[in-house]
This record gives structure tokens, sequence and C-alpha cells, in this order.
């Protein structure tokens, strides 16, 4: 009779245990996803940041101009050959969703984009040049893709 009991006992903190173990796992698994979010956000963010670019450079003579919605990097009908600065329209990979925020200038022309995620971003440090502004941002709406022509290349921008 006494062996059960300590069976039962012992099953109890094997379960226990068990469940430590299981919670331990799925934070790390957490984690991880978190920064793969992440990593595809800034190659997702840098996508748009070159196809703005392109858009701009790369228009028919006498023709610099921004865009003034995304869908003009996918379709760029400004010359007689329709140009592709982007293969698709890419989700934010943070929320999931084609709810990026758009940077614009007064004249409503696009300059950029930024996720409107508030959550706070694992990485803190040890970005690319182009991206140093991100270093130390408390969310990842603080992660601002802009492309200014001003020295014909990527100047990050803040708020």
């Amino acid at each position: 009779m006494a062996s059960r009991g300590f069976t039962y006992i012992g099953l109890l903190f094997a379960i226990a245990i068990l469940g430590f173990a299981m919670a331990a796992t799925g934070t790390v698994w957490s984690t991880s996803a978190k920064r793969d979010r992440e990593q595809q956000l800034l190659w997702t963010g840098d996508q748009y940041r070159r196809a703005i670019g392109s858009y701009y450079t790369n228009g028919p003579p006498g023709m610099r101009e921004f865009p003034r919605n995304l869908v003009d990097l996918v379709d760029d009908h400004r010359g007689p050959v329709v140009r592709h600065h982007l293969r698709r329209l890419y989700p934010d990979p943070v929320t999931g969703k084609f709810d990026w925020q758009i940077l614009q200038l007064p004249d409503s022309s696009i300059i950029g984009v930024a996720s409107n995620s508030t959550q706070e971003p694992l990485k803190l440090a040890g970005f690319a040049d182009v991206d140093s502004t991100f270093e130390n941002a408390s969310c990842y709406c603080d992660w601002r893709f802009v492309y200014l022509p001003a020295l014909g290349r990527v100047i990050p921008t803040t708020r």
C-alpha cells in the first residue's frame, strides 16, 4: 500500500518536471520565432527602401519622383515599358498584415515604410550602417526604412 503512494508522488514530480521543461521549450521557441520575424522585417523593409530608390532613380528622363502608392513599386507605368521595382507587395513580418506605416513627404509621395507593431525588439544593436538609427529603438515602429535621394543613396532617418 505504501508503494502506491510513493509511485503517485513520483508521478506527480515527473509531471511537474515535464511541465517546466515544456514551458522552457516554449519560451525558447517563442524567442527564436521573434528573432526570425525581426530578420524578415529587416530584409522586407530594405526591399521596400531599395524599390523606392529604384523607382525614384529609374524613371523616364526628367521624371525624378517618388511613388504615390506601394502598388507603383510592383508595376511602374511611367514609361513605354512597365518596370517592376518589387516582385510583389510584402506584408509586415511582425504583424503578418499589409498594414505598413507609410512614410510620406508633404505632397503625399512615399519615401519609406515602417512597421505598425509596438512590440519591443529583441535586437538593440549591431545593425548595418544604413540601419544604425534602429539601435535602442523602443518598438518596431521606430525601424523606419526610408530612401532619401540627397546623396543618391539610402539615408537613415528617425522620427
